[in-house]
């Protein structure tokens, strides 16, 4: 009997450990499917700093904590059962802003998100299911219902499709391209587009959307500040060296040097809109497109801290050094180096627009004050800031979104696939 039972138990042992091997090698086989799971702390190439009041794992675990309230707020599949969008409000379904947002974002937190591809997936059908009637390789900007028949918005803007494009670059480098949906063949095809009708070959600006022509030379020869995505740029130009890629960025690092110099000499502040774009660019009038902080420093150029610290966190280019180091001493120097004096928008001159702030300003300043490796009480404090604004009922998709995604920059986890 003793023998049975020792023998039963041996038995009962050896499949436990056999399952418990299975259960390994599947957890295993699931990590792999991600080529860069989150949290992978990305190796920046410039000198920096991040936080030094939270370790590592903290900064990763809020992050993804955030992530969690984000989705669960924002992730919508309510027109297609097998398509996603992200829900930007204002009396919209989404836009494709937002779209390519939420693309990057399933993109850098594959690996802590299970169903990232799946997601991912949903939401490049969404996208092919409404494109605009100027470009069908192009998005339509903004959709009210789930239909959305024949709406006035039905043309693109260049920021959209721009992370759209990049969003497909990382699905590529994260999954491969042999599956369902070709995402290398997709961005290929979508950064033709953008070439062909988002830029402007005159004067290799980004234009406002694939809307703008030379018919009406004033939106023709304009661009937002925020749309020099210059770390895309780079990777559109290693997916296809001879796409003129990188003379768009060329553009965007001579116009912010001429902005800085001429109209923003104390701030370094960039307008929301730039016009004049082949003569003597300056900032646009009040109400040129949205309203009548048009070309002060307003909730589109608040993003162009991220964007163009996220490029020299990636490239150490010495322009984006320089660009980003002028508005952060001045930030600094203005604020007497306390954060909560900082303005949800500035005039050029750095007069302050109001006198609060929230996750739509404070995000991207923190992620452009890492580049300054002698201001890490200022980014802490910056980062303290960031973290207080933490109920996402009192922010909206766009504050909530542009904090997502400085958190993932400001822990490490921004990555390039070409670079």
């Amino acid at each position: 009997m003793i023998s049975l039972l020792k023998n039963f138990t041996t038995v009962a042992l050896l499949l436990i450990l056999s399952a418990c091997d299975k259960s390994e090698d599947i957890a295993s086989a699931e990590t792999s499917l991600n080529a860069h799971p989150f949290p992978n702390h990305t190796p920046y190439a410039g000198n920096h700093i991040k936080p030094s009041n939270y370790s590592q794992t903290a900064l990763d675990n809020q992050t993804s904590s955030f992530y969690e309230e984000w989705k669960n707020t924002y992730l919508k599949n309510d027109c297609n059962a097998d398509e996603y969008y992200i829900l930007s409000g204002n009396g919209a379904k989404t836009v494709s802003e937002a779209h390519g947002y939420g693309m990057m974002i399933m993109g850098f937190m594959a690996g802590y998100e299970a169903d990232a591809r799946l997601y991912f997936d949903g939401m490049v059908r969404y996208y092919q299911s409404h494109p605009s009637k100027k470009n069908s390789r192009l998005m339509d900007w903004k959709q009210i219902t789930c239909m959305d028949p024949d709406s006035a918005d039905d043309d693109a803007a260049s920021d959209g499709d721009m992370d759209i494009a990049f969003a497909l670059l990382v699905a590529h480098a994260q999954w491969g391209s042999d599956g369902e949906m070709n995402y290398l063949a997709l961005a290929k095809a979508l950064i033709k587009a953008m070439m062909q009708d988002e830029i402007n070959p005159d004067t290799w600006t980004v234009k406002l959307g694939d809307w703008s022509d030379a018919n009406d030379p004033n939106y023709y020869y304009g661009t937002r500040a925020s749309d020099f995505i210059t770390s895309h740029f780079r990777a559109f130009a290693k997916v296809n060296p001879t796409s003129n890629w990188d003379l768009v960025m060329d553009e965007c690092y001579d116009l912010v040097e001429e902005i800085q110099n001429n109209q923003s000499s104390v701030s370094g502040l960039m307008p929301d809109f730039i016009i004049h774009t082949n003569t003597s660019p300056i900032p646009s009038e009040s109400n040129y497109l949205e309203d009548s902080y048009d070309g002060d420093y307003y909730y589109n150029a608040c993003r162009f801290p991220w964007r163009i610290g996220n490029d020299y966190l990636l490239s150490n280019d010495p322009r984006a050094k320089a660009a980003i180091t002028k508005i952060n001493t001045w930030l600094k120097n203005s604020t007497s180096g306390n954060v909560s004096a900082i303005s949800n928008g500035y005039l050029l001159d750095g007069t302050p627009i109001n006198n609060w702030n929230d996750a739509t300003f404070i995000g991207p300043l923190t992620v452009g004050a890492m580049a300054d490796v002698t201001g890490q009480d200022w980014l802490n404090a910056l980062y303290d800031e960031l973290l207080n604004h933490n109920d996402i009922t009192a922010g909206d998709y766009y504050s909530n979104t542009l904090k997502l995604l400085s958190m993932i920059t400001i822990s490490g986890n921004y990555w390039n696939p070409e670079m």
